[in-house]
This record gives C-alpha cells, sequence and structure tokens, in this order.
C-alpha cells in the first residue's frame, strides 16, 4: 500500500505546496512583545484578554483550533457560545504573569490528538464547560494565592465533575492543496438535553490599517450557504456551510476604539461585533452582508450523550455540492494519517506508547506558527498612526532593528510562549526530523539567517529579550537532524545543508568567544543560560559592583560546540577535504577550552571541586577571589555534555586533520591527556574527547545516579535531592542567598516565577544526558560498570543505566500498575474518566519526587523530544 503522507512530503519538497496552509494561527497574540506600544514595556498589560475580541492586532492572530495560509493573511478558527458565557468562546483563556501564583498559565482544556506534517489530516479536541466560563473565579482564586500553594486549575472549578461539557472535537482534511474540510464534532457529556451554538468564522488578519497593505480585502455572502473571499493577493476562495447553518453574520477586523478607548473607530462594525450580537442579540453585524470578518452561526441542539457535527469546506472553486464525498476524504485522509504512523511505529510494542508518541508528534505539528516581527517598523511605529513612546528606540530589542521575522515557526506552545526561543527550537527539530526532516532543517537554517542571526553573530533568544543568551545546541541540532535525516535516506547526507549551517554557526561561535570569555582564558560566562532560577541569585545581572561569574555550565557548553563543530568539519570533510583545516581548528579549541576546566596553565579559576568531586560556578568579588558557589546542580552535569565519538575511518581518512592532531598532541601531552584519551582507542577502535577522564566521569556518575541526589524515579533532577535538608546558603555583600530543594513549582518570583529548576525533571537536559551517556557507552564498551543506583550493590554497563533512565522518563507519560499516569498526579477526572484519561499533555516540567507535570501544559516543543525517546528505545 502506498503511503500517500510520504508521496505529500515528498512533492513538497519538488514545489506542490501541501503546507501552504496549516494550523499557524497563534492561540494567543495578546499581551505579547509585538502588540505591546505601551510606554514602559508592560507587555502583559497592553492588550488583556477582555481587550482581545474587540481590538485588531498589529502583528498576528489567535484564535481556537486555527488554520490559515503560511502568512496569515487568510484565517479560520471555531468559535463556541454554551448560552450562559458573558463572551463568545473566540480564543483560550489564561491568567498574566501577575494574575497567577506561579506566573501565566492557560486555564483551558485541549488536546492535540493528531496531524500528518503536510497537515493533510489533524485533529484537536477542546472541552467547554455548559455552564458559565469561571473567568474571574480563576483569576480572583489565583491571585489569592501564595507562591508556596498550588495553582487553581479549571479541574478545581467542580464545572467538569458532573460532566456537564462538551466535548468537541475539530477535524480538518485536505483534498487538495487549496482544498479544505473542516468538521466539528460536539459530543454532549451531560445528563440533560444542551444547546451549543458553533461560529465556524473567517477574517483577514489587518494588514491595511498599517498601510502595509492599500488594498482591504473582502469577504460577503453569495447565498445563504455560501460567502465569498476576495484577496487582492491570494485570489478568491469559497466557504461552504453545511445545510444546517441558520445565518451568516459580518463586521470588520478592526478595532472598537468606542469600547475601548471611548473614541470614533474607522468602522461602524468592529472586531467584537459578532460577540455582541451572539451573546447580547444587539443588531452589530453589518446588515449588507460584507466586510473582513464572517462567522456561519449554527445552532446545535445535543441530546444527552450524543454527538451533533457542523461541516465546513474552503476551496478556490465555485461547487455546486460542495459536501459531496466530504465524508470520504475525511475518511481517507484519517486512513493515510494511520498508515504514515504505523510504518513509523511497526517496532513500537503497544498500543499506549504508539499513542502517546503520536500526540506528542501531533503536537510538534499544531505548534507551528506563522511569527511576524519587524523590529525596526515596531520601534518606529506605522505612518500615520499612534507613533510609539520614544524611551522605546533606547529598550527592549532596540538594538535588533535588523530583525525581520516572517515565517512558519515551531512554536514552545501556542498559549503560554507563541513566540521562537532559540535553543527550545533546536530540541523541537529532533523528534519533527524524524517525521519531517525538510522542515527540521528549514527551522535551524532560519535562525542562522540575516533576517534572525545578529551582525555581531548572535542567536535571538526570544522577544521579551533577543540579546539573552540561549545555551549553545543550535550546532548539535544541526548534527543531529543531519544524522536522522542521512540514515532516513540510505546513508546520503544532504551537505548543502550542513554548509550553510556551518558557516554561519562559525559565526555564532565567534560571538560567544569574543563576548563570553571575559578574561579570554576559555572560562565563559552567560547569564541564566536558559536555567532561569539554577543559580544562587540571578545570573544575568552582577550581584555587586565589579563581581565576575565564570560559569560550568556556560564552559562546558562551550566545550560542547567546539566538539560538534569539530565533528560536522570532519563530516563535511569527508566530501570536501579542505575542512580539514576547520577540524582542526575546534580540536584545538576543544582542547583549550577542556585545559581551563581541569585546571591546566594559568588560569587561576577551580571549577572543579576535589573535595565534592563535582563541578561548580565561581565567583571573583573585588574582596575575594575563586570563590566556588556549592550548589549540586545541573551546572555540575552538563560537562558530561561535553563528549564525541571519533570513528577510526575519520582518523585514517582524513591526512591533513591526522597529522596536525598527531602534532598537536606531541606539542600539548598534559593538556590533550586530561582532555582525551586519543592514543587509546576503545570500542570498535573509536577514540574519544571529553572534558571527563574516568575519574571525574565515575564520581559525577556516582551523585547522579544517587536516589538521594540526583536521580528520580522519572529522570535526573535539575537540583540534588541533597539540598533538600541542606539548603545552599551564600553571602555576599550583606545579603544572605538560599539555594533548596523544591521538587514542584518554584516558591519565588525568580524569572516570573512560572518555572522552577531547582528539583523538577526537564526533558531537553536529560536528553542531551543520555546522548552523552551513549557515547560514553560506544567507546567503553560493556564492560565499564557503575554502581546503580549509588548505594544499591548493583553493578550496570553505561547503556544498560541508559536505557533505564529512559524508561523511568517514559513511565512519567504510562499507566502504573493502578491504572494512574504520573503526570496527571491528584486529578481523578483527568486518571479514571474514560473522556479524559487517554489524552496526553506534554508539561513543561516534571515533579521530581512524583512525575506530575508543571508550567506549561502544552510545550509539546522540548517535551515533545518523549517521541525521540520512545523510537530509540525500540527502534534503533
Amino acid at each position: 500500500m502506498e503511503n500517500k503522507e510520504k508521496v505529500r512530503l515528498q512533492e513538497s519538497k519538488e514545489g506542490k505546496n501541501w503546507k501552504e496552509w496549516g494550523p499557524y494561527l497563534s492561540e494567543r497574540q495578546w499581551a505579547t512583545v509585538r502588540e505591546d506600544y505601551t510606554e514602559h514595556g508592560n507587555a502583559w498589560e497592553s492588550v488583556t484578554h477582555d481587550h482581545a475580541r474587540s481590538k485588531a492586532y498589529r502583528w498576528g492572530e489567535d484564535g481556537i483550533g486555527g488554520f490559515c495560509n503560511s502568512d496569515q493573511r487568510i484565517c479560520f478558527a471555531w468559535a463556541f457560545w454554551n448560552g450562559q458565557d458573558t463572551i463568545l468562546k473566540e480564543r483560550l483563556f489564561g491568567l498574566t504573569s501577575h494574575e497567577g501564583n506561579h506566573g501565566e498559565d492557560v486555564k483551558e482544556l485541549y488536546y492535540y490528538l493528531d496531524s500528518t506534517p503536510t497537515h493533510s489530516y489533524m485533529k484537536m479536541l477542546y472541552k467547554y464547560p455548559q455552564q458559565e466560563f469561571p473567568y474571574s473565579i480563576l483569576v480572583d482564586e489565583n491571585i489569592k494565592r501564595k507562591k508556596s500553594e498550588r495553582e487553581y486549575e479549571i479541574l478545581d472549578t467542580g464545572l467538569f465533575e458532573k460532566d456537564e461539557y462538551f466535548d468537541i472535537f475539530m477535524h480538518y482534511a485536505k483534498s487538495d492543496t487549496d482544498d479544505f474540510l473542516f468538521e466539528v464534532e460536539a459530543h454532549n457529556r451531560g445528563k440533560k438535553d444542551a444547546e451549543l451554538v458553533v461560529l465556524p468564522t473567517i477574517w483577514f488578519r489587518n494588514t491595511w490599517s498599517s498601510g502595509r497593505d492599500l488594498v482591504k480585502p473582502q469577504v460577503y455572502q453569495v447565498d445563504e450557504h455560501t460567502l465569498r473571499i476576495e484577496h487582492h493577493l491570494l485570489g478568491n476562495f469559497f466557504l461552504y456551510f453545511d445545510d444546517s447553518v441558520v445565518e451568516q453574520v459580518y463586521c470588520d477586523n478592526e478595532t472598537n476604539r468606542k469600547r475601548l478607548y471611548n473614541t470614533n473607530g474607522t468602522s461602524l462594525f468592529p472586531k467584537d461585533a459578532i460577540n455582541d450580537y451572539i451573546v447580547d442579540g444587539k443588531a452589530a453585524t453589518n446588515p449588507e452582508k460584507k466586510g473582513t470578518k464572517a462567522s456561519g452561526v449554527f445552532k446545535l441542539k445535543i441530546a444527552q450523550g450524543q454527538p451533533a457535527s457542523v461541516r465546513i469546506r474552503l476551496c478556490r472553486e465555485e461547487l455546486l455540492f460542495p459536501f459531496e464525498g466530504f465524508d470520504s476524504v475525511m475518511k481517507a485522509r484519517k486512513s493515510e494519517s494511520d498508515h504514515f504512523y504505523s510504518e513509523l511505529q511497526s517496532l513500537i510494542p503497544t498500543d499506549e506508547l504508539r499513542s502517546i508518541q503520536r500526540q506528542a508528534f501531533a503536537g510538534m505539528m499544531w505548534s507551528k506558527q506563522f511569527y511576524y516581527y519587524n523590529v525596526r517598523k515596531w520601534l518606529e511605529g506605522d505612518a500615520g498612526k499612534h507613533r510609539p513612546p520614544q524611551n522605546r528606540k533606547n529598550g527592549r530589542n532596540s538594538d535588533w532593528d535588523h530583525l525581520f521575522n516572517y515565517d512558519v515557526i515551531s512554536m514552545p506552545d501556542k498559549w503560554e510562549y507563541p513566540w521562537y526561543a532559540a535553543w527550545d527550537l533546536a530540541f523541537h527539530c529532533i523528534p519533527i526530523a524524524r517525521i519531517d526532516p525538510e522542515f527540521a532543517k528549514q527551522q535551524l537554517l532560519l535562525l542562522l539567517q540575516e533576517r534572525y542571526l545578529h551582525p555581531n553573530g548572535q542567536i535571538p533568544a526570544y522577544e521579551w529579550n533577543f540579546t539573552d543568551v540561549n545555551p549553545p545546541v543550535h550546532a548539535w541540532a544541526v548534527l543531529r537532524v543531519f544524522k536522522i535525516d542521512r540514515k532516513m535516506n540510505g546513508g546520503k547526507g544532504d551537505y548543502d545543508f550542513l554548509i550553510r549551517a556551518f558557516h554561519k554557526l562559525m559565526l555564532n561561535f565567534t560571538w560567544w568567544v569574543n563576548r563570553k570569555d571575559e578574561n579570554g582564558n576559555n572560562i565563559f560566562e552567560g547569564g541564566f543560560l536558559g536555567l532561569d532560577n539554577i543559580g544562587v541569585f540571578d545570573r544575568n545581572h552582577k550581584i555587586v559592583e565589579d563581581a565576575h561569574l565564570e560559569q560550568a555550565d556556560s564552559t562546558s557548553w562551550m566545550a560542547m560546540f567546539a566538539l560538534n563543530m569539530l565533528r560536522i568539519s570532519l563530516d563535511i570533510s569527508m566530501e570536501h577535504p579542505l575542512y580539514q583545516d576547520m577540524a582542526i581548528k575546534f580540536f584545538e579549541h576543544f582542547l583549550y577550552i577542556g585545559g581551563a576546566m581541569n585546571n591546566v596553565g594559568d588560569t587561576n579559576v577551580n571549577l572543579w571541586d576535589d573535595e565534592d568531586n563535582f563541578y561548580y560556578d565561581v565567583i571573583h568579588t573585588p574582596d575575594q577571589a575563586n570563590r566556588q558557589m556549592k550548589v549540586r546542580s545541573m551546572v555540575g552535569l552538563i560537562p558530561l555534555y561535553a563528549v564525541e565519538i571519533l570513528e577510526s575511518q575519520y582518523y585514517q581518512a582524513l591526512p591533513e586533520f591526522r597529522k596536525r592532531v598527531d602534532f598537536l598532541l606531541k606539542e600539548r601531552p598534559l593538556l590533550a591527556s586530561l582532555v582525551a584519551r586519543w592514543e587509546e582507542e576503545g570500542k570498535d577502535h573509536h577514540r574519544i574527547l571529553s572534558i571527563l577522564r574516568g575519574f571525574r566521569l565515575k564520581k559525577i556518575l556516582q551523585r547522579m545516579l544517587d536516589p538521594e541526589e540526583f536521580l528520580s524515579e522519572f529522570g535526573i533532577r535539575a537540583l540534588s535531592k541533597h539540598h533538600e535538608k541542606e539548603p545552599y546558603q551564600f553571602e555576599i555583600n550583606n545579603q544572605l542567598f538560599e539555594v533548596a530543594y523544591l521538587p514542584g513549582e518554584s516558591d519565588s518570583s525568580f524569572f516570573g516565577g512560572n518555572s522552577n529548576w531547582r528539583g523538577p525533571i526537564w526533558f531537553p537536559v536529560n536528553y542531551l544526558l543520555l546522548e552523552s551517556l551513549l557515547k560514553f557507552y560506544r567507546y567503553y564498551g560493556e564492560d565499564f560498570k557503575i554502581e546503580y543506583p549509588t548505594g544499591s550493590g548493583a553493578y550496570k554497563n553505561i547503556l544498560e543505566i541508559t536505557r533505564d533512565l529512559c524508561r523511568r522518563m517514559m513511565n512519567i507519560f504510562l499507566t502504573d500498575n493502578k491504572g494512574n499516569r504520573p503526570l496527571y498526579g491528584k486529578y481523578k477526572k483527568l486518571q479514571k474518566d474514560p473522556h479524559f484519561k487517554d489524552y496526553i499533555l506534554f508539561y513543561e516540567y516534571f515533579n521530581g519526587d512524583t512525575g506530575e507535570g508543571l508550567g506549561a501544559a502544552h510545550q509539546t516543543g522540548w517535551t515533545g523530544l518523549i517521541a525521540e525517546m520512545i523510537y530509540r528505545y525500540y527502534a534503533e
């Protein structure tokens, strides 16, 4: 049987744009930096959820189950009304950073259930209460709660206890590249008949108010079941409603200035007119049945325990019978999705594992979003419009005025983090490469383009502050995606991709060397490096004047970066031998960084503590130099990442590289002996480059694999449990700082308080640990054994340990012997209810003791790595 989705992927590669339309709408455009035009840069208060229904956005659009073309010019989404709410459910609700006791958080129940890479078939579930949605209760209760208390979730309100809700399944299928089928299947889970208004909505992103477009597109009614879309760039489309449609309503995607600012607006029928018509019965919509936003109105009365459906079709052709063959196309695309994933999952043994992995892939695909941010235009404002405050030109992102983002990008979470983050995206690309390597490669190259990469070589971090520094994992991701793609292509590697990425990564590497090695001693700083509150204090800012922090993690990341670049240059050298020069450059860089970490030469900085046998950050202050901050955290485990295996064929096939390496090792024997076992071939004649030789490797692993320290039933904790009984205290400048083990959510507002690196399990850093352990196994082989767990008296080789750690992390999502999934904690509804228990949320991080999911609930981004872990555990 032909794999139709693979055919579509190949056709996309050859120019047939199956991916032009997809789930590229945000789930929250309000309260983003892009939409913030306030004087003090308070993005969370600039455009609120209450404003969102009335304000036309400048930089993007949002909606529930959104679908649009690749630059969001024509947008489609679903809106609902239960007859009780005071507003339409047009977008997902959540708390701002100031309202939540642990920062921003979406307060809705929704799940991404399926998607092919070309979005030929997609499925999403939204759970909508039949009683009034508790907007104010969720805000008020969370504001009252302390940092030490749990968040107040929608399940805590009791709204779902009597099953008085709708399960709204949204199905999508592509009949062709510009022919789309949409269906809502709404199930009444309650014990009484219930009414639901469904509003499939089409609208245009407002590109005319800013002056970007001189022509305003239009949508208007053709007949009672059809509307016509006319766009000057995309052409004409028709939207067809099935026979159950009651009416069509129209307005404009224009700001209701009267409501928000008490001034006259540009439209008599602004953005919230449909809301006012449906909810309040006002004659607010355009009686002429035209505008830039329109909805079909479906009024469903659904019997208890029964479903009802709404069908929509969007296509270029004017059809006499638009729903002829609708069901067969929807069924065929669903079957093709099943076939695509069944081939990928052929070696995965259980339905449960296959379901978890498939939902993870679905989340990765649904988390694509069109992201638009022209920083220069954002700083200056639009011609003829209200100008941004003058202080913006010296404020946030003002030194990134070259940045022009106008692309579909993989988001960490389209509600909580509806903006790209550099190191998140690198991790996203690993599981994505397993199903769509072309998209993964495109994403990695995107952040290296001149429209993104700063002229000085820095990769932009995220919109809150592009200048923040994320760990340099981009080269690692490029290498991993290259290898995955090569293996899937029968050994044929995409060297064009690898070379293009390598050249730009050279600029980024140089930026790190020039900007983040202040003393030129190969010991690096970098700030918080994505690990938020892991430090004693905010590592982004100096704690006292003239203080200087030298970081074990930053230096280890750079050692890893150097090894990644070495490996890339060697891979390229096998096709283009001239790149051997670059391989030597990065080999030498690694030796110097590794030597500095081992206090070789005149660095006078000791990151390694001989008493604790662990790596720590070192702070220098005017009154005391070389003061170690002895927090046992992931910072001290990151040196494990700096490892690379070089197979014998590279050494033999590249004579120039071999000759110059031999010379370098002969000239610097002490340096070489501390960071490499070059002369000692390991398993299968491999050679190893690593910061950690045998003694230090064993000592770090001894701590990492100790249940009283880092080893949890669910992976490796970000902070040692040792600090639960013995918090680390650090006094400086008459200030006392303390770091204690917190397995769950943060108890402070450090970095917004919405994440915690002082004890929980985080997938990205755990995944890198697993990869590193596999490299050590490839060198040391089966005879190198370590006590596991520490103190147990049992010894295992590194492969056995790696597989067990992977199993522990998979167990977060799997049902235990009581039928419970650790990630759902105390919530019986999520654990036992047949309409909940098999739907998976991919949380941002997990409780270090219980495995309960915490933080952003839809961060299928880097937690989507579980899909790759399941694949490698069973299929490789």
